[in-house]
């Protein structure tokens, strides 16, 4: 079990004293070496028609090392996974020359809390849930992914996986195309992306692209199992 305690300022309506309330959440947790015997879990290789190509178990990422070996980490909670599905079979139904191929799906707490040690000192912190809080990625309820055609080459987004730049923040778009930083053809993918993760049940974020939660935060946070 993990322990997360939260402190609360307060004042007592009756007394006017202020008070500190202390209040402790218990997480459940599990090591990501115990996680097949865990029936909340799926592998990604259950799911059919995507491809996978986990950037944090190869040096083809921002800290620019594999993260992940020994353990295999190509997993999604069941309902992450079920969502990717209809994701699948949407995407499936509307344009059979494309397909989804995941990037990062349950990302273990002790890798968030490396990605959050190689960013400290720099401005760049945004693009990363506080290892305290918990990434969703950590519940195996976040997916990172893109599209690829029919030859398994991805389609242009207008930056790679892991930019952690302005150009890859959707919440940008419209002006980065009007200072020609982005096409209307790398919008137009990153918005069927966007199509089909919606129809499957996942919610996009404002600076990252490639990433989509499935769930509201703070439900996954406290209900499900982070994975360390």
């Amino acid at each position: 079990m993990q322990f997360t305690i939260l402190s609360n300022n307060m004042t007592d309506c009756k007394t006017n004293q202020a008070t500190t309330t202390t209040i402790i959440m218990i997480n459940n947790t599990l090591a990501i070496e115990s996680i097949a015997t865990h029936p909340d879990f799926r592998r990604l290789a259950s799911i059919a028609d995507i491809s996978v190509d986990l950037r944090y178990a190869s040096p083809h990422n921002f800290v620019g090392r594999d993260l992940y070996a020994p353990v295999d980490c190509a997993w999604l909670h069941q309902h992450a996974a079920q969502s990717l599905e209809r994701a699948v079979a949407w995407l499936k139904q509307e344009r059979g020359d494309v397909s989804l191929r995941v990037l990062d799906a349950l990302r273990p707490q002790r890798v968030q809390e490396a990605l959050w040690a190689a960013l400290q000192g720099t401005d760049l912190l945004m693009y990363l849930a506080n290892p305290v809080r918990g990434s969703i990625h950590s519940f195996g309820m976040a997916v990172d992914i893109t599209l690829v055609d029919l030859s398994g080459h991805e389609l242009d987004m207008g930056t790679p996986f892991d930019d952690l730049s302005e150009r890859s923040h959707p919440a940008k778009e419209a002006a980065l195309l009007a200072k020609n930083e982005l096409t209307a053809q790398q919008i137009s993918h990153r918005q069927l992306l966007r199509d089909a993760m919606r129809h499957g049940g996942f919610v996009g974020i404002s600076s990252e692209w490639w990433h989509f939660d499935c769930g509201d935060r703070d439900l996954v946070r406290s209900e499900y199992t982070r994975i360390l």
